[in-house]
């Protein structure tokens, strides 16, 4: 259940953003069927508000060298906070950690990983994920390929009611 009240204009908004983040705000007010200054108070809106977190632009990750991924499945020897909140700093702090979810199930975390090659994936394993204390277990998966990458959400669920 959405915490902020989105209706029909706002989704619409997002759903245009999310699919070009550059868009100027006559033709995203076009798009939405608002003219253009109601349409840049409702975007603002939706920032201030943490809806819209920030915009990014996308890399292809082979292009700019970084053709390895890898889902790693990190254990700890214990689940309790000051293992977790070391853990985490730990992993913000390193720049090939994509993404990282504390996780149900077999293990404490997942994470994706990206390197340029497999050495470079030994060695962050070795230097550094081994190395945050607590760690008791880590198992790796290379992605093969990549089958789908989304970034937009989607927002049919939202409906007509908000």
């Amino acid at each position: 259940m959405p915490v902020l009240e989105l209706d029909a204009i706002d989704r619409s908004i997002l759903d245009v953003l999310q699919d070009d983040a550059r868009i100027s705000n006559v033709e995203l007010s076009e798009k939405v069927n608002l003219s253009p200054s109601p349409c840049l108070r409702r975007v603002r809106r939706l920032e201030s508000e943490g809806t819209i977190r920030s915009y990014v632009t996308l890399l292809d990750p082979a292009e700019v060298g970084l053709p390895v991924s890898v889902f790693v499945q990190v254990s700890l020897e214990r689940q309790v906070d000051d293992a977790l909140e070391n853990f985490e700093r730990a992993i913000v702090a390193r720049p090939e950690v994509m993404e990282c979810y504390l996780m149900t199930g077999d293990s404490d975390y997942l994470l994706r990983v990206v390197t340029p090659d497999l050495e470079s994936f030994q060695r962050f394993l070795l230097d550094h994920l081994t190395r945050i204390p607590g760690v008791a277990s880590i198992k790796s998966s290379f992605a093969l390929k990549q089958v789908s990458y989304r970034t937009a959400l989607p927002l049919g669920h939202l409906g007509a009611g908000g």
